[in-house]
């Protein structure tokens, strides 16, 4: 089959609400500081109150910001997720379509389901960002939802790995790699969040073992992930379970491992870091768009960071500015 898209993600489909608030909002509001708690409906909506006009909506999700980060960098995307037939599921769809993504997964419908997923997001003054999350009808995705199709006709398939919870969507997550596997596509996955891997240690180092080309994680993730407070001792587990991984470190840059290699790459330089929301995912957007167009891995880290250094430049965690100009302008594209 011939591939119409560089790549397709599945994961969360969320509406990020996202609010700059004094450092006091968190302790008045019990919100976790740089980190993302999950909460239920009822406490989702006591805090979009509490947001009330502070906050302003972009679809979301890890996985859907990384999509619309390979898309602007002139990649053809989609991606599947589970949204309700409500206004966010509404706004979700409507907002993919305004950035050109293609979002064809059918809605939760009834009176008793879920709401759409939503993470609130508490920005400071130091430019954290702490993350409150209803995940509503986004870990209702199940097998069902799978768009074979779409994961066939791609060159990679990404995986987010906050979708790794519910067992149908487990199911799913697996299923979708093993189509991708079979019709000769790479499979990329991140780890999402050191929660995700403290829950899921084992599977995920299965997947990575069996199913996984190009894995993202952030430093503490890989720490989690192989139990350990030594970085280097992380990087030498890691080289002998996955085929290519790029590890961030925030300031320090990234590491990229291969099966040849060990690549650190600075990072960009930033005047100032606004907002830190959506760095990681951006990370991920720059790398899987060079991947997917056969860059050298050095040039795909480069793109990665350009990338990152962007979204932190301002709140939110898409980006503001096009990718593709910024690469070519850095002689990337």
């Amino acid at each position: 089959m011939n591939t119409k898209y560089d790549v397709v993600g599945i994961g969360n489909a969320i509406v990020d609400v996202i609010a700059s608030v004094p450092e006091g909002f968190l302790t008045e509001h019990n919100i976790r500081k740089g980190g993302m708690t999950l909460v239920n409906q009822f406490e989702a909506n006591e805090l979009a109150r509490a947001f009330g006009q502070l906050g302003r909506r972009v679809s979301g999700g890890s996985g859907a910001n990384t999509i619309a980060g390979v898309t602007s960098f002139g990649g053809k995307t989609g991606y599947i997720g589970k949204v309700t037939d409500d206004a966010l599921g509404k706004f979700f769809r409507k907002d993919m379509e305004r950035v050109q993504i293609d979002f064809n997964t059918e809605p939760l419908t009834g009176d008793k389901v879920p709401g759409t997923a939503r993470c609130m997001i508490a920005v400071t003054p130091d430019g954290e960002r702490s993350m409150s999350t209803f995940l509503g009808s986004s870990t209702e995705f199940t097998s069902l939802d799978i768009d074979v199709d779409m994961i066939e006709s791609a060159k990679i398939l990404y995986l987010e790995g906050y979708l790794f919870d519910k067992e149908a969507a487990k199911r799913a997550f697996v299923q979708s790699a093993a189509i991708a596997q079979k019709a000769n596509r790479k499979v990329a996955l991140t780890l999402s969040d050191s929660f995700c891997v403290d829950r899921h240690r084992v599977a995920f180092r299965h997947l990575i073992k069996n199913h996984v080309d190009l894995l993202f994680a952030n430093e503490s993730e890989l720490l989690s992930l192989y139990e350990t407070d030594d970085f280097d001792q992380a990087i030498t587990a890691l080289r002998a379970e996955a085929t290519t991984a790029a590890v961030t470190r925030s300031e320090k840059g990234s590491v990229v491992i291969t099966p040849n290699e060990i690549v650190p790459m600075q990072a960009e330089p930033v005047a100032k870091v606004v907002d830190a929301t959506g760095a990681g995912d951006q990370y991920a957007a720059g790398f899987l768009y060079g991947f997917a167009r056969n860059r050298r891995i050095r040039d795909c880290a480069k793109l990665g960071h350009i990338a990152a250094a962007e979204v932190i430049s301002h709140y939110g965690p898409r980006p503001e500015k096009s990718y593709h100009q910024l690469a070519v302008r850095a002689g990337l594209l």
